[in-house]
């Protein structure tokens, strides 16, 4: 892989510029220089020229590939579209990070995985919520046995009430409700859990809010759940749902982890912990600390120009898409799915 001299020798770019704006703020911080945008839309592209004064814009990824001097592009498209992009951004020579989700299938990780190899170039996601403040926490903490051995891990998130019309309520565009939110709970659980999966069990309800939406028969799922095991033991479970009355993460956090010893629930900004002494339960509560998610692109310049260690591989961004595609497999299937390692 190509190694540069400085981080303001790497240039980089969006695709996408309304999500893209904090991606080319975050690579300046970095120390990287912005040089160009992509977007369909002409008002975003007014907007980015007046953000980031000099940027040059263009009307499609296509036209920023033949016209662009680019070393590194964040790509910041619907789900479906990142897999496809990132393979030809790669093919061009160009090192590649994908919003979160990194893919919408296995099969479009594996690709993507492949042309990163094949052209010898750096390929990762946006997690930048590996730094968020709480899940820092919940890491130091937990690692320190403040609850003993993990034994699972439950992640919820939902509301009552149709999910809306934007794309990301499109199964075909997003990938289905399990996406967004639930890549980054399960990335968060799988820090707290440090083995191979085993199997996958999906759950999922359709068509009660699709005669309410946009998307009709493509509406994402009403509730999905995937319940996760792994070759320790240990089992993670994730719902998302949107007929919830009853918000499990109201007084359970978005995680709720259960060890041998106690139970550790967070959400952003807090965190409980649940511990025993004698019979006696004890109860305590605190703020975390400031989210550190600058710390995302400033370790990609810190690979491309001094080559640290890749925090968020594509191989550890592959995890979470697998589990998800396998967890909407079985609920079609009626039954388990077993993992599948490359």
């Amino acid at each position: 892989m190509k190694r540069f001299r400085r981080a303001k020798d790497i240039k980089t770019a969006v695709a996408g510029y309304s999500a893209g704006r904090f991606h080319l703020r975050e690579m300046r911080q970095a120390g990287m220089t912005p040089v160009a945008v992509a977007d369909l839309d002409a008002g975003r592209r007014d907007a980015a020229e007046q953000d980031c004064p000099g940027i040059r814009t263009y009307g499609s990824l296509g036209e920023m590939l033949r016209k662009a001097d680019v070393n590194l592009v964040a790509l910041a498209t619907p789900h479906h579209m990142h897999a496809k992009q990132a393979i030809r951004c790669l093919n061009a020579g160009w090192n590649v990070v994908t919003e979160k989700p990194f893919a919408i299938t296995t099969a479009e990780c594996d690709a993507m995985i492949a042309a990163a190899k094949r052209n010898g170039r750096m390929l990762s996601t946006y997690h930048n919520r590996h730094w968020d403040g709480w899940m820092l926490d919940a890491v130091q903490k937990i690692r320190a046995g403040v609850i003993g051995d993990v034994v699972r891990i439950e992640a919820h998130m939902g509301g009552y009430g149709p999910p809306g019309g934007w794309w990301r309520a499109s199964k075909s565009q997003s990938g289905g409700v399990l996406f967004d939110w639930g890549v980054h709970l399960i990335e968060y659980a799988l820090q707290l859990i440090d083995s191979e999966l085993v199997e996958v069990s999906g759950f999922a309800k359709t068509g009660f809010w699709a005669g309410q939406s946009p998307w009709k028969d493509d509406t994402n799922e009403d509730e999905a759940t995937a319940v996760v095991r792994f070759k320790s033991g240990q089992w993670l479970s994730l719902a998302i749902s949107f007929l919830d009355s009853n918000p499990k993460q109201a007084d359970r956090g978005w995680l709720e982890i259960t060890g041998t010893k106690g139970t550790y629930m967070m959400e952003g900004g807090s965190h409980r912990i649940i511990t025993h002494r004698g019979p006696r339960r004890i109860t305590t509560a605190g703020k975390s600390r400031k989210s550190e998610q600058r710390r995302f692109y400033q370790n990609i310049a810190d690979h491309l120009v001094k080559g640290e260690p890749l925090v968020i591989t594509p191989e550890w961004a592959r995890r979470p898409i697998h589990i998800i595609d396998l967890a909407n497999r079985s609920a079609k299937k009626g039954a388990a799915i077993r993992a599948r390692y490359e």
